[in-house]
């Protein structure tokens, strides 16, 4: 059972045990760390909590507040709330609040004499953002308004020399000066400051004196820090119409999710290569690039985020190889409303870890980085992605970035709210602001309704679905053979219309061009003239012009004038001029082509090769089969197998199903280690470490049973101060020093009596 004295606890394990079950769930949820694998018991929780790695993970999740508050305790030692309260220079409330979730992190425990850090966690503050530098208080430190009235007393030249040593470490060499002198006494600023205990000696006697805590925060007027910590950074705004951010933000939206269609469809039959190293090749990004009339680094941003909402995957062709194709939810997908199909890829790039602003740079060896690749991922992008949009999302509608301001003023208050995390937060801020406009989440520097409503946890297809143009059905065909579309067309009219046309020009209306080829192209896949000419009078509401309609009966005319097959292929025609042609035609020689009667010619090159080759030199051939009939087939349409992945409820459950089988876990050994009898057996390292960091926790004297490196054992009573590494540094009372000891070598641990 816990040994409490007074309202604390005589350790961190202790305290852990008082809790009940959904607190002790709320600690392994945030630092999901300890409970990897399970702890045995309450001594080895407590003992994982105050690891560095643990620790340093913890401080990570903590704000500019939160920090402050801990570097506070730090400096105060084992204090009361109410001195915490005093000495932050932040609204009580916020304090209270804070430190309430200290508390619930395992990183400030209740002891017997106040609240106090747990042990580690001025070392790992001491290693990053968040700590002041100030040096703990002394343990017998006057009274804050003592301490200013001594200040007050300085001479100018001592007051100087006390400012300079706060402002440069907090540290200075004593010099001539003595270290033990009484008031009346002093010869030089350096003794008035030693005498009136404003500068100290440090231990140890290397002449070198110290700011104590007490002083450095009468110096900053009674707290730990110069500035409010509970002030967060404000954004840098400008003024501009909400209507006009939604409309820029849903046509960028509504561009995104076409230009995924576009790419994986024409994907589908046309699928790039993988890489050896698991990415996209440099020329296929540019490719489609070009496909997207977009540049590369945007390119990159789409094929990543297709990847992230799993409408991209990778399989082999019928050739072995690995190609990039569309997996099967692209079909699914593509039957939803636009809106819905922009939640899907909004939601997979904000939880995605990848980072497509690397596709293009260079690596650390001078190499290029290829998008798809499994190097381009950052555990910490989601959460500087969910970070940026929250700040966005604390200015009010009508109200955006400022130009040139309000980039840096967005990275300050990300950085308020993470200061630990990451090193390269700039940049990812960043790009999280430049991919945001290109998917849509923002417009003009300020977030879309929709999205806000996604960043609260809502549902936004209703409010995006509003804002989206409605689909139109009809195109308006023109006499210089284009078609316009007078708005975004229906998703399988844009698809039959791109197999028949070639899109010219995108914006607020397409312009879509016909030509001899972008006809062939639909005979190929076994459109008839009928078909074609019914199509186009369908879909127009213009009538049909007779240009188009006699460029559809010239391509018709000319179709399959030439009819390949295997010989390993050969080209019949009634035409003999149109072999001919062929024949001697400067770039058909690679073919192969053998006249063997006046319409009939044969060629080695297989008829998969030889039929590109063909159109390429503007022939229009078809495969004749052996009874002389012809076929037109549609290119394969490929498709990848999508992982099977739970959903988020699934996850969910299944993770809080396995922190109450850790909770149940740690109580039941915890039972078993009480209700064993006491042993002499020696203990093992993980033992050690608990009991060790229990002393720690308590500030207790310990006896310790040591073996020595010549194997002798032995009893030695010290006052631990920190385990790392497998080392245990403490006072040797009997050699009057600090000591290092191997875990290992310890054999027992043992509280002194007080």
């Amino acid at each position: 059972m816990a040994t409490t004295h007074g309202t604390g606890h005589r350790s961190l394990a202790d305290q852990l045990r008082s809790w009940d079950d959904d607190r002790l769930a709320r600690l392994l949820v945030a630092r999901p760390d300890l409970t990897t694998p399970a702890p045995h018991d309450f001594g080895q929780l407590a003992s994982r909590a105050t690891v560095r790695s643990s620790l340093s993970r913890a401080l990570d999740t903590l704000t500019r507040l939160e920090l402050s508050v801990l570097d506070a305790l730090v400096v105060a030692g084992q204090t009361t709330a109410a001195d915490v309260r005093s000495i932050i220079h932040a609204r009580p409330p916020a304090v209270d609040a804070t430190l309430q979730r200290l508390l619930d992190l395992a990183l400030v425990w209740h002891a017997s004499g106040g609240l106090r850090v747990v042990s580690g966690v001025a070392e790992v503050l001491a290693l990053g953002p968040g700590g002041s530098g100030l040096r703990p208080r002394s343990a017998d430190a006057p009274p804050t308004d003592v301490v200013a009235a001594r200040i007050a007393e300085l001479s100018p030249a001592a007051r100087a020399m006390l400012d300079h040593v706060a402002t440069h470490g907090g540290e200075a060499q004593a010099g001539s000066a003595r270290l033990t002198v009484r008031p009346g006494d002093a010869a030089s600023p350096a003794e008035e400051l030693i005498a009136r205990r404003l500068l100290v000696p440090q231990p140890g006697g290397s002449g070198v004196v110290q700011l104590p805590g007490e002083v450095a925060i009468a110096l900053l007027g009674g707290h730990t820090t110069a500035e409010p910590v509970d002030a967060v950074p404000p954004l840098a705004t400008a003024e501009r119409s909400a209507d006009l951010v939604d409309k820029v933000a849903a046509g960028a939206a509504f561009e995104l999710a076409r230009r995924v269609e576009l790419l994986l469809d024409h994907w589908g039959s046309h699928p790039p290569g993988v890489l050896r190293s698991g990415g996209l090749g440099v020329r296929d990004l540019r490719a489609t690039a070009t496909l997207l009339a977009v540049d590369e680094p945007t390119a990159a941003l789409v094929v990543e985020v297709a990847a992230a909402a799993g409408l991209l995957g990778s399989r082999a062709d019928a050739t072995g190889d690995a190609v990039w194709v569309p997996t099967d939810a692209f079909d699914t997908w593509l039957d939803e409303p636009a809106a819905a199909r922009w939640l899907v890829l909004a939601r997979a790039w904000l939880a995605s870890p990848r980072l497509p602003a690397l596709v293009g740079t260079r690596d650390e060896a001078g190499k290029t980085r290829n998008a798809l690749t499994a190097e381009l991922a950052s555990p910490a992008i989601a959460e500087t992605r969910a970070g940026t949009l929250a700040a966005l999302a604390t200015m009010a509608p009508g109200q955006v970035l400022a130009a040139s301001t309000g980039l840096p003023s967005l990275v300050e208050q990300v950085a308020w709210h993470r200061p630990r995390r990451p090193r390269t937060r700039t940049q990812h801020v960043a790009w999280t602001a430049s991919e945001a406009a290109t998917i849509g989440v923002t417009g003009l520097g300020g977030l879309a309704s929709y999205a806000r409503v996604l960043v609260e946890g809502g549902d936004p297809e209703p409010v995006l679905a509003a804002l989206l143009p409605e689909p139109v059905d009809h195109v308006l065909v023109q006499a210089d053979l284009t078609a316009v579309a007078p708005g975004p067309l229906e998703s399988e009219l844009a698809r039959r219309l791109q197999l028949v046309a070639d899109v010219e020009s995108r914006g607020g209306a397409t312009v879509y061009r016909f030509t001899p080829s972008s006809v062939r192209r639909a005979l190929d896949v076994g459109w008839t003239a009928v078909e074609l000419h019914a199509f186009l009078a369908a879909v127009s509401r213009t009538p049909v012009p007779q240009p188009l309609t006699y460029l559809v009966d010239d391509t018709v005319r000319t179709f399959g004038s030439v009819r390949v097959g295997a010989a390993e292929s050969f080209l019949r025609a009634d035409d003999e001029s149109a072999l001919s042609e062929l024949l001697h035609h400067p770039q058909a020689r690679s073919l192969g082509l053998r006249r063997i009667a006046p319409t009939v010619l044969v060629s080695d090159t297989p008829v998969d090769v030889l039929l590109p080759r063909l159109r390429d030199l503007g022939a229009a051939p078809v495969v004749e089969a052996a009874d002389g009939t012809v076929q037109v087939t549609r290119p394969d349409v490929l498709r990848a197998r999508l992982p099977r992945e739970r959903g988020t409820s699934a996850r969910s459950v299944r993770e809080s199903a396995r922190v109450a089988a850790v909770v149940a876990a740690v109580r039941s050994g915890d039972r078993a280690a009480a209700a064993r009898p006491p042993s002499s057996a020696p203990l093992t390292p993980a033992g050690a470490l608990a009991a060790l960091r229990t002393a720690i926790e308590s500030g207790s004297t310990v006896l310790i049973g040591y073996v020595d490196n010549q194997g002798v054992s032995g009893d030695r009573v010290v006052d631990p101060i920190s385990v790392e590494g497998g080392t245990l540094t403490a006072r040797d009372h009997r050699a009057d020093d600090v000591r290092s000891f191997a875990v290992h070598r310890i054999t027992t641990v043992r509280e002194l009596a007080e």
